[in-house]
């Protein structure tokens, strides 16, 4: 999986900076640290393998989480 650092929007409308891409300490399983750019700013972690997949909402098929830029 290839997630870069930088800014990402949710499909929702929301947006994060990923600050790091992480390891879980017990399953090695990939995780995306990432900051809120709205509000307090809290720090969140999310799997990687959720943060890059594809989501079908209303019939349409799109990403979760889209990259737009550093």
């Amino acid at each position: 999986m290839n997630i870069k650092l930088g800014e990402y929007r949710h499909f929702k409308g929301n947006e994060y900076e990923v600050i790091a891409i992480a390891k879980h300490s017990e399953t090695l399983e990939e995780m995306v640290v990432y900051k809120a750019l709205y509000g307090d700013g809290d720090i969140w972690v999310r799997p990687a393998k959720m943060w890059d997949e594809t989501i079908e909402r209303d019939g349409k098929t799109f990403k979760r989480i889209e990259y737009i830029g550093e």
